[in-house]
């Protein structure tokens, strides 16, 4: 550092401070980078990359951004993952000699984010810190911009830790270096990872209550140390605002990994990851940010407390019932700004004036609404307001200080109302006098020079002037103008009685602008030693509004109150998949039923067609459940629900490239994930269960999954699977059923009619499903060409190997109970005759008796008809196609 200049080495020494950040050092008007910052920084921002000479040899590569703009190149870097360490000059360069001295005064990083410009207002931004104590896990999720902080612990367990973390979608995660290495390789999407093992111990009892720390387990106790110690490391004040800790247990909600979450599309679409489209999109109906971020995180966490549920079904029905209430609720709610990140801003210290005016607009309408629900006769909305705070004091002090259109800066006056502050009424008196003293002198001097243009003007640099033009110069008297300055067209001069006045003039605006910047101050500070009493306010009116959203979505909707129990049965009566519902618009919902009991069937085997909809079937399942259990009506005739305690989805394809797991194996994992974690409260749905694999391995597993559900775990269970021979299991295990989605076949064209029957399908339609999509007629021809063929091979070698299962007395069963249970009875193995080689089927069947084959294939299509659902005319066309098809055969 030798070799450096002064500058240059203050810069390096404060850049030791901040060696993973892009450190913005602040000189004059700019933020300035240096040497790899500013390579890297002219790369990311696309600005100009410079050189500066900083005493070495070489030129210092440097680029800058105008301090005046900085926010957005701040928050462009944040957005990409960067943290950005902020200079400032910490000394008034005026009363200083040489070099003045900076330092850092806050470290944006992605989970540090205050810029409301920055945030998403619907959304949380959460920071996550994760630590661990002996053989404990523990996590706490904080969101800076509205004081919020979790905290939970667990046993080691890596894909539980992987739930809660991703739970909060967190935009940084900071902790013990062995874990997030762990997290690194099971994360499923970027984020910025920070090691950090520095605790704050000494910190936490300023920062929160005593009884806030009381009772907090050894690792929840070092978690919040060690977020802290980063906050307090990062952000380099007080954060008032962060005072409450919501201590939880992972049990006190039901359990929804990340494949869950976005397999149901609770708050986002799988295909291109928006609102729209998933259930938050159907749900938000909220006036405020702060609903609209409370109405997600009850969706990522649906309650198991029967009581709580209650709690909040009684709310939203109240207001379901009262449409005048519940309109007039929404209106007073649709004005109140974003209370919550507006607290967040007064206590970190940046809260203009316009933010202050906001928070009085938002406080003025608490009364209102407090009355309404005390009116309501509501028990859950009275309780809800009851003792609430209004606030009335704050708004009424923001009312008296500040004018109604404060601007955005504080350092330029406009401000403070007039008659709040004498001493300020009397320099604006000055200063107002001192302005017509100017306007007047303009006027005198036009008169005693005959100069019409004559004007007083005013700059930052050269202060009060009179400015002639110069063909005018001439009419000026001699000596009684001092000239000033010089323009192209102009001279500007000074006069001895205007110096005196600008002095009088400009110590009173200084003395203004200061001194509104002091009574700002103030009213901000009064303001932040209320911080609680407003975060109470705000979490009351968050949750007011996401009663009301709910309540008018299911009045909308026409969704009935559910059931809420703490017993097994499930049970949907004309189910609707509120999604899809809402997005088909105009066309009608086939609805369903859903029925699982413990002491009849709680497995369901569903087969069925593709496209027939099988997956919306098994999806509005879980989603009417999850619905429940947030507090919010379902789409159903009726429903009882029972407390889920996790629900497991296998639905779709999806591959894991990046981790090398093929479809396949990331099916076999969640499936491991199931039959280890769930219990006989779960809800376990698994779509096209088995693909992935050979036919005959897949239904193996298929088959094996199943009877282990049935036989260790108990709980409800949906399967659907294109396996049409596992249809035998009804027979087999006793709390299986089979269903099917129903079909209407006339002549070539297929109906799919959306409507669960019992029994197993036969088959899949999956050339006519190709034919749909477009498929050349060849390709499809040559399918059907195909699926005859192997289909006639499979009926004569299933005769064949009937007529050798008959022959033989011989019992296929195990040596355990379980295994005699759940083993195939030895006519069940012609379910698998499909596989055997045709070449070998041929020569072992019996020949062909002429025409059998259109037996066979009559007799199939016969048995395919649904007489019960078919009208004669139908009938007598079906007749005849099967006639045509025969004679042209």
């Amino acid at each position: 550092m030798a070799g450096y200049t002064p500058m240059i080495q203050q810069y390096l020494a404060v850049k030791e401070e901040a060696k993973d950040a892009f450190l913005f050092f602040r000189l004059g008007d700019f933020y300035e980078m240096f040497f790899e910052d500013a390579i890297a920084a002219s790369r990311e921002l696309e600005i100009t990359l410079t050189g500066r000479d900083g005493g070495s040899q070489e030129k210092i590569p440097m680029c800058g951004v105008p301090y005046h703009s900085a926010e957005n190149y701040i928050n462009r870097l944040v957005e990409k993952g960067y943290k950005v360490a902020i200079c400032e000059q910490v000394e008034d360069p005026a009363s200083v000699k040489g070099i003045v001295r900076r330092e850092i005064v806050r470290i944006v990083t992605p989970g540090t984010v205050m810029e409301t410009k920055a945030l998403a207002s619907n959304q949380n931004n959460f920071i996550v810190a994760v630590t661990s104590v002996h053989t404990n896990l523990a996590l706490a999720a904080c969101d800076l911009s509205t004081g919020e902080l979790y905290v939970t612990s667990l046993p080691e367990h890596w894909d539980s830790l992987l739930d809660e973390v991703n739970l909060y979608s967190p935009a940084e995660i900071i902790g013990e270096h062995h874990i997030l290495e762990e997290l690194k390789t099971r994360l499923s999407y970027p984020i910025p990872l920070t090691p950090r093992e520095q605790l704050a111990d000494h910190l936490l009892k300023g920062q929160f209550e005593e009884e806030q720390l009381e009772g907090l387990a050894a690792e929840r106790m070092k978690v919040i140390s060690l977020m802290t110690a980063y906050l307090d490391e990062t952000q380099k004040r007080s954060l008032a605002h962060v005072r409450h800790i919501r201590s939880y247990e992972t049990n006190q909600f039901m359990v929804l990994d990340q494949y869950t979450r976005r397999n149901l599309e609770l708050t986002e679409t799988v295909r291109d990851r928006s609102k729209k489209g998933s259930l938050l999109w159907l749900l938000d109906r909220t006036q405020t940010s702060m609903g609209a971020r409370m109405l997600r995180r009850w969706i990522d966490k649906p309650l198991v407390s029967k009581d709580a549920i209650e709690e909040r079904l009684n709310a939203v029905e109240g207001l379901y019932l009262n449409l005048i209430l519940r309109e007039d609720v929404r209106t007073e709610l649709q004005p109140i700004y974003d209370l919550e990140r507006l607290v967040g801003r007064v206590a970190y210290g940046n809260a203009n004036g316009r933010d202050l005016n906001a928070l009085r607009i938002s406080l003025r309408r608490i009364p209102a609404l407090t009355a309404l629900c005390r009116a309501s006769g509501i028990a859950s909305l009275q309780a809800l307001v009851d003792q609430a705070d209004e606030c009335a004091d704050l708004a009424d002090q923001i009312e008296e200080v500040l004018i109604e259109d404060a601007p955005v800066s504080i350092r330029e006056g406009g401000l403070i109302k007039a008659g709040c502050d004498e001493y300020l009424d009397s320099l604006r008196e000055a200063s107002v006098n001192g302005k017509k003293w100017l306007a007047e002198l303009e006027k005198q001097e036009r008169e005693a020079t005959g100069i019409k243009s004559l004007k007083i003007g005013f700059n930052k640099i050269f202060g009060y002037y009179l400015e002639v033009s110069k063909a005018n110069l001439s009419m000026l008297p001699e000596g009684r103008y001092e000239r000033k300055q010089t323009l192209a067209n102009a001279e500007r001069f000074v006069t001895p009685e205007l110096k005196e006045k600008e002095r009088l003039i400009l110590e009173a605006e200084d003395k203004m602008v200061d001194l509104e910047y002091e009574r700002f101050l103030q009213l901000r500070g009064f303001i932040a030693g209320h911080l609680p009493r407003l975060q109470k306010a705000a979490a009351m009116i968050a949750e007011l509004d996401v009663y009301q959203s709910l309540a008018t979505v299911s009045a909308e909707r026409r969704f009935v109150r559910p059931a809420v129990n703490a017993a097994y049965n499930l049970h949907i009566e004309a189910g609707r998949h509120p999604v899809v519902e809402a997005m088909l618009e105009d066309s009608p919902f086939i609805a369903n039923d859903t029925v699982l009991e413990q002491q009849k069937q709680w497995i369901l085997l569903i087969t069925g067609p593709n496209m027939a909809g099988k997956s919306t079937y098994m999806r509005q399942a879980a989603l009417i459940c999850i619905m429940a259990q947030i507090g919010c009506f379902v789409p159903a005739k009726r429903a009882e629900i029972p407390l889920i305690d996790r629900i497991f989805t296998r639905i779709g394809a999806a591959d894991d490239l990046i981790g090398g797991q093929s479809t396949f194996m990331v099916e076999m994992k969640d499936i491991q994930l199931m039959t280890e974690k769930a219990t006989v409260n779960s809800l376990v749905i698994i779509d096209e269960l088995g693909r992935g694999t050979s036919t005959a391995e897949g239904m193996a597993i298929a088959q094996a999954v199943i009877e282990y559900v049935h036989h260790h775990i108990g709980c409800k269970a949906l399967v659907s699977t294109h396996f049409h021979e596992l249809a035998y299991l009804e027979n087999t295990l006793p709390s299986l059923a089979n269903a099917r989605m129903a079909v209407e076949e006339s002549g070539d064209h297929v109906t799919f009619l959306r409507k669960l029957i019992a029994g197993a399908a036969d088959t899949s339609y999956g050339i006519y499903c190709a034919q749909l999509a477009g498929l050349p007629n060849a390709i499809i021809g040559r399918a059907y060409e195909l699926l005859e063929q192997s289909e006639a091979v499979q009926l004569h070698h299933s005769a064949a190997i009937n007529e050798a299962s008959a022959a033989s007395a011989m019992p296929v069963a195990g040596n355990n109970p379980v295994d005699q249970q759940s083993r195939q009875p030895a006519s069940s193995i012609v379910q698998l005759s499909i596989f055997d080689d045709p070449d070998h089927v041929q020569e072992s069947a019996a020949p062909k008796r002429k025409g059998q084959v259109k037996e066979e294939m009559l007799a199939k299509e016969l048995r395919k008809l649904d007489l019960l659902n078919i009208t004669p005319m139908q009938a007598m066309q079906w007749l005849n196609d099967m006639k045509a098809k025969m004679l042209h055969e």
